[in-house]
Order: C-alpha cells, then sequence, then structure tokens
C-alpha cells in the first residue's frame, strides 16, 4: 500500500489536473454546480452498484469518480472565493473532532449506540434546530425513512425491541386493508413502508440493501427466463400466466 506522503502527493497531482481541465478544456470550463449535481448522482449510484457487489475493483473505479466530483465542486467554490478544497477538509476535520469526544476529549463511551447518540445531541449544540434538520428533501424515500428511525433513536424515540416494531407493522397492515377511500388508502400503504422499515432496521437489516438485492435477483431470473423461452422458440408475450411461472421455476432452479 501507498505511504501517506505517496498519498498526499497522489492527491497534490489530482488539484494540478483538474486546475489544468478547468483552464484548458472546453468541457470542463462549461461545467457549473447545477450541470454537475445530476452527473454525481449517477457516479453515487454507480458506486452503490458496486459496493452492493463488493467489486473491489470497481470500487475504486467509482470512487475515483466521485472524488472528481467533490475536486471538481470545490475548484468551483475556489473560483467564487467562497471556499476550496482547503476550506472544505478542515471544515470536516472540525466537525470530527467535535463530534468524537471520546477519541479528543474526555466523554466515556460503552458501545456504539452511545456514540450515535452523543453524535446527534452534538449536532444540535452545533445550531440544528432539529434532530431531523440534516435529512435531505432529495433523498430516496426508503432511505429517507431509515435516515428518520435512525436519527430519533438517538435521542431515544425508538421501540423496545423488534417485535414491538414488528407489532406495529400487523397494526398498520389492518389499518391498511380497513381502509377503502383510494388516498387514504395511499396513505396507509405508506405507514406499512415506513412501520417495514423500522422494523428491518431495528432487527439489523438494511431495508435498502434488501430492496436492491431483489431487484437484482428478479432482473437476473427473469433475464433467464427469457433466454429460456428463445431457447425453446417461445416468446413471452403469447404465453399464459402459468406457462411463463413454469418458466420462471426453471429459471430459480438455474439461478440459486
Amino acid at each position: 500500500m501507498n505511504t501517506k506522503q505517496q498519498k498526499l502527493e497522489a492527491f497534490s497531482k489530482l488539484l494540478d489536473i483538474m486546475d489544468d481541465l478547468r483552464e484548458k478544456c472546453p468541457w470542463d470550463r462549461k461545467q457549473t454546480l447545477q450541470t454537475l449535481r445530476h452527473l454525481t448522482l449517477e457516479e453515487v449510484y454507480e458506486l452503490s452498484d458496486a459496493l452492493l457487489e463488493e467489486d473491489l475493483p470497481e470500487i475504486k473505479k467509482e470512487l475515483g469518480d466521485v472524488l472528481l466530483h467533490l475536486v471538481f465542486y470545490a475548484k468551483i467554490g475556489s473560483e467564487k472565493g467562497s471556499f476550496d478544497i482547503a476550506d472544505v477538509i478542515n471544515a470536516l476535520n472540525e466537525k470530527l473532532i467535535f463530534r468524537h469526544p471520546h477519541i479528543y476529549g474526555d466523554v466515556e463511551v460503552q458501545d456504539e449506540e452511545e456514540v450515535k447518540q452523543n453524535w446527534e445531541k452534538l449536532k444540535l449544540k452545533e445550531g440544528n434546530k432539529s434532530v431531523l434538520s440534516g435529512v435531505t428533501k432529495g433523498t430516496p424515500s426508503i432511505v429517507k425513512a431509515y435516515r428518520i428511525q435512525d436519527k430519533v433513536k438517538g435521542i431515544g424515540f425508538e421501540f423496545a425491541s423488534a417485535e414491538d416494531a414488528w407489532k406495529k407493522v400487523d397494526e398498520e397492515l389492518t389499518e391498511f386493508h380497513a381502509e377503502a377511500d383510494p388516498d387514504k388508502k395511499e396513505q396507509e400503504l405508506g405507514d406499512v413502508f415506513f412501520s417495514l422499515i423500522n422494523y428491518a432496521r431495528i432487527s439489523g437489516i438494511n431495508p435498502d440493501s434488501a430492496l436492491e438485492r431483489t431487484n437484482i435477483k428478479f432482473i437476473s431470473r427473469f433475464q433467464k427466463m427469457e433466454q429460456l423461452a428463445s431457447d425453446k422458440n417461445l416468446k413471452l408475450e403469447d404465453l399464459s400466466l402459468e406457462e411463463m411461472d413454469k418458466l420462471w421455476e426453471e429459471a430459480k432452479v438455474m439461478i440459486r
């Protein structure tokens, strides 16, 4: 692995390259905070895919793409006279030190949960008006629900056990099935999802990762089903549901 000096030299070279690109490349010169935003989201999702697959070479590549965007934003910030990459890193360093008094101060903690509780309390001391102020509007719904629940847990607003959380799931399911009005039924379904995510979180399961793994599994099996149909000179759209279900079961056996 690289030494600390080699890491610093590599980062310094990246900053030099960013300066060159911003000055000399027509595409890089044209970019703004807004034009880069959607590209950054794509890069983060690509990193997420690599993380789910635990593909280390791909993770390395995608981390580089995300890092490029971070450096790009800092470069634009410096051009606007607002901040540069050193300001970004220094602010991060200060925040990490402040929020880890059990490392950089005299606070003692027993476990990970105490660390998380202290983290949320310290964020309020920093000026956040609400425990939930850090939950962004653009976060995907499942991730947002998980973050909301995890944050309020930091101040003790939490079910005593996973069993108690599952009782809430049952309660919400009952209310969902009893509701006839379409608009209210949608709201009740949202409550079902929220309570199910909460149960998963308390049980130590990340619901977003769980659902994405199921998405990947379904895609793989469905594409295998398409292949099986093609091998048999069949078209899925011409088959009955029962016939497609037989192919689906074959695909499941072949992809375990």
